[in-house]
């Protein structure tokens, strides 16, 4: 089958309880710029990632399933950094995978996991 069209990016969309601490959160502590900031949405950028969040003040975050895989080039070098600066998931420190992938996870504010990866 032959296409005009062709994918070019995805950008996740995740739930947020409250504005600030999603910004503190990835842009103090992660190192992500705000790119857009309106009353119930925020978009967030670092390198080739952008991240969407959307207001929900009544999530809960004991059942929230967002989650979001995103690639870096030099996982020790980001592990060490994000370390450093938030709490790493306690089941899944820096590890290699039996898919190939080093890897390591964190969770947001509103509990939406963020596990990192790189080829190995």
């Amino acid at each position: 089958m032959n296409s005009l069209f062709m994918l070019t990016d995805i950008h996740p969309k995740l739930p947020m309880r409250d504005m600030e601490a999603t910004v503190t959160f990835y842009a103090d502590r992660l190192g992500f710029s705000v790119t857009g900031r309106y009353t119930e949405y925020l978009i967030l950028r670092k390198d080739a990632v952008e991240l969407h969040f959307f207001s929900f003040p009544g999530l809960d975050p004991e059942n929230n399933y967002g989650q979001v895989y995103i690639r870096v080039q030099d996982i020790d070098s980001w592990y060490t950094r994000v370390q450093s600066q938030v709490s790493i998931h306690p089941n899944a420190p820096l590890q290699q995978k039996p898919w190939g992938l080093k890897e390591f996870a964190i969770l947001d504010p509103d509990n939406n996991l963020l596990t990192f990866g790189s080829l190995c």
